[in-house]
Order: structure tokens, then sequence, then C-alpha cells
């Protein structure tokens, strides 16, 4: 009998997912929850397994391409008996009795509300005549979703002027559709002889992606390829444009002697590993550190809500994890309950099931705080970009031998560069370098058993 395999809801505001590869092809056996296919949303990449065992029959969403949730994108044949003859006689002869037993006419469902539509705003208000911004969108009370927002960018819709019809006031596909086949204002025609962007309609004027408006004529030029971005790069490329316009960047740097620890790990590495399964690194020093200065320093643990302060009781410790196809942030929630050996394997199995794509949803939202290491790769310092709605996030560079001066002598000791980047608007500088000297003070006077 066939199976339905449906685009699942990865999260409450999750309303679409796109099929980025099919794991079995047409013909092969699948067993029930082995991995059939991965999806990529705005919140998480997955790997989605089968309901059921069975053989893959047919595939009707291909890789790249984008639907809502609970739509059909294969059909399994789980190999179970047709229906009899008899069987199928019998309900053919009940279904008229059915059908007549029904009323002559059903009343229609109630459609839902829709959002009022919006009033024209002043270019001012927004920060130009259109915006794409998934945060200025949500102030305007404006539901949208990446999908949405992509097909609006590239056929030059103004979200503001349209009424959703999905639910509780969504713009949906549909929508944007609708609009562009009565003729929605567009950008300026790409210039002559230019590729049109990638992803965009042919015919279709090129949209000025993420708010930055090039001559196209500076971007093609001599030999080159285009590549559409994956999902997860969009998603990336959207979420750091709305930081950037949403929070008042400042950087702090400080520079940490990590000798004590850098000894203390050599020293007991081997037999961290033998006893808990678990490879001994840096990042739970790191983590311990921050949450002790974040109970110091409330402020750095909180958002911005328009005039208000969201501070939080809880300290939820987002780790960037780099992947070969992009970057996520899973979180570890309520760090300050964990003691060291409870960090290090949230750490290690948060980035495992990161770059295996088993993450859930909820894994990666709700961080109050985050943690970005470049000097995994060499970094020697980075400045990076808040991970909203946090107003802080600490950038770690390589840890390595320098020569400093201790005690007006030279010494070879283990150094680090670290840096904050926070939202000036409501963290102040004398509070970032109090919170940076507190980090410093816990790393370089490290006294928390390991073992």
């Amino acid at each position: 009998m066939p199976v339905n395999v449906v685009m699942p809801q990865m999260g409450e505001s999750i309303f679409e997912g796109t099929v980025t590869k099919w794991l079995k092809k047409i013909g092969e056996k699948v067993e029930r929850d082995e991995p059939l296919f991965e999806i990529s949303t705005d919140k998480v990449d997955a790997e989605i397994p089968a309901p059921s065992a069975g053989v893959l029959k047919e595939i009707k969403v291909k890789e790249g391409e984008t639907v809502e949730i609970n739509t059909i994108v294969a059909i399994l044949d789980d190999g179970g008996a047709p229906t009899s003859p008899e069987t199928s006689a019998t309900e053919a002869a009940a279904a008229p009795k059915a059908e007549a037993a029904k009323p002559a006419t059903a009343p229609p469902p109630p459609a839902p509300a829709a959002r009022p539509a919006a009033a024209p705003l002043p270019p001012a208000a927004i920060g130009g005549e259109l915006t794409f911004d998934p945060a200025k969108l949500r102030e305007l009370g404006i539901r949208t979703s990446p999908l949405v927002r992509r097909l609006a960018k590239e056929n030059g819709v103004d979200l503001r002027q349209l009424t959703g019809t999905g639910a509780g006031g969504r713009v949906t596909k549909q929508d944007i559709q609708a609009t562009i086949a009565k003729g929605a204002p567009a950008y300026a025609e790409a210039s002559a002889g230019l590729p049109a962007a990638a992803g965009a309609p042919a015919g279709k004027p090129a949209a000025v992606e993420l708010g930055l408006a090039v001559p196209r004529e500076r971007l093609y030029f001599g030999r080159y390829q285009v590549e559409p971005m994956s999902a997860m790069r969009r998603s990336i490329a959207e979420h750091m444009v709305a930081s950037k316009r949403t929070s008042a960047h400042v950087y702090s740097v400080d520079e940490v002697d990590m000798t004590r620890i850098a000894q203390l790990r050599a020293q007991h590495k081997g037999e961290f590993e033998r006893k808990n399964g678990a490879k001994l690194t840096f990042m739970p020093f790191f983590i311990r550190a921050c949450v002790d200065a974040l109970r110091a320093f409330p402020t750095v643990n909180s958002s911005v809500d328009g005039t208000n302060v969201v501070l939080h009781q809880d300290i939820n410790i987002g780790v960037a994890v780099a992947l070969d196809w992009g970057l996520i942030v899973p979180v570890i929630k309520r760090a300050d309950e964990m003691n060291f050996l409870g960090l290090q394997r949230a750490v290690t199995d948060l980035a495992t099931r990161a770059r295996t794509k088993k993450l859930k949803p909820e894994e990666v939202q709700h961080s109050t705080f985050s943690i970005t290491n470049p000097g995994v790769f060499g970094g020697l310092m980075g400045l990076p970009v808040i991970n909203q709605p946090n107003v802080a996030i600490l950038g770690m560079g390589t840890i390595e031998k320098r020569p400093v001066v201790i005690d007006d002598a030279i010494a070879i000791r283990s150094m680090v560069y670290l840096t904050l980047s926070y939202d000036h608007r409501v963290v102040d500088g004398a509070t970032a370098h109090q919170f940076m000297g507190r980090v410093k003070k816990t790393l370089q006077e490290w006294q928390e058993p390991i073992l």
C-alpha cells in the first residue's frame, strides 16, 4: 500500500522547508526511521527519517525545491496487500449510501481572519522604499517566511502593501505569485547582457539582494560562474545583515594568558577521555569563565525589546559550529547549572549532531549569549557579528605561544586574544571591559577541578 511522505514542521514558526538531498533513489528499499532525505529551513538542517519501511516508489519534490509543511514529497510502497476485489465492491456499494447520508449542502468553513492591509509607510520609517529584513517586517506586524521574502526580493514586491491570506494574516507564496501576476512594482532592470540574479525567474528584473545595491556591471566581468546560495547560506546572510542593522556594534579586545589551562589540559586530557569518554577541549573553560562573568554583569545576558531591556535569568550559551555547508549555533541551555564535565559533554554532543544534521529546532533557539571560535582555524582574532537577539558575542582567537613581559623579564607563554562584540544600545564600554576582565581573571587563575 502507498505511504505518503510529507514535509515535516520543524518548529512552530517554520512553515516550509527545502529538500536539499535525497538519500535514497526510486526503487531502493528503506527501513522505518532510516534517513530518507535532507531538508533545510531557516532554523536548522536535518535528516528526515522514513515513516515506514518499504520501497521508494515516487519522488514528488526535487532537490532544491521549497514547499510548505505537510506537502507530500514522496511516496513509499510498504509492501502491504492490495485491497481485495470483494472489499472494493463492498466499498463501492456503500459509497452512494454514504453520499446520500450527507446533507445536500454543507456550510462553508469560516474564512480565516485576514490582517488589515498595511497603510503605506514613509521610506524613512523603515530605511528605504522596500524592506525584506525579517526583524523589521515583524516590527511592522508582517508575518512572512524565508521563501516568501526571497520571492518578494526577486520580483521587487513591497510586502507592506500585501494582505496575507495565510493563518493569522501570514503572507503566503500564493499571495506573492498573485501580486506578481497583477504586476507588482519592481526594481530597475538589470544592465543589458548580464545574467539574471540567481534563482530569479527568467525575464524578471534582478533584485537588490540583502540591501546592498551594487551596479551589476561591477559584479560580472571577465570569466565567472554563478552559483545560487543554499537555503542555509541565504538564512545566514539575512540574519547577519539584520543584526548589523539592528545592533550598534562595538568591540573590545583583551589578551589572556592561557598557560595554566594549557598545562592543565595537556596533563589530564588522556585521563579525562578514558574516564569520561569525551575529549577535553578548551571550550568548556571559556564557557565556564563566561558564565561567571554573565552572573556578575547581567546586562550582557540580556535582549532588547524596543525601549525595554529583557534581563534573562537563565544563562543559555550558543556555541558556533562550522559546517562544510555553513554555520550553525546550537545552544547549551542553562549552562550555569552544569559542572565542567556536563559542559564538555554538551559541547561534544551538540557539535557532533550539528555536523550529522541531527539537531532539533529547539536546540538552536533561545541563546542569551554566544561564543565563536575562529582560532580553531588559526585566526589570530575576529570581530564577530552579534547573534540576535543576544546583545554580545565572544570571539576566541588561536592559542599560541608568544613572548610576553612578566616581572620585567621575557617569558614564553600560551596566549589568546579575546574579542567581545556588544550592542552599545544597552552595554557600555565600561561594562564590556569589566566583563572581559572577569573572564580573563577566571581563565588565568583557574581553580575548578576538571576530573
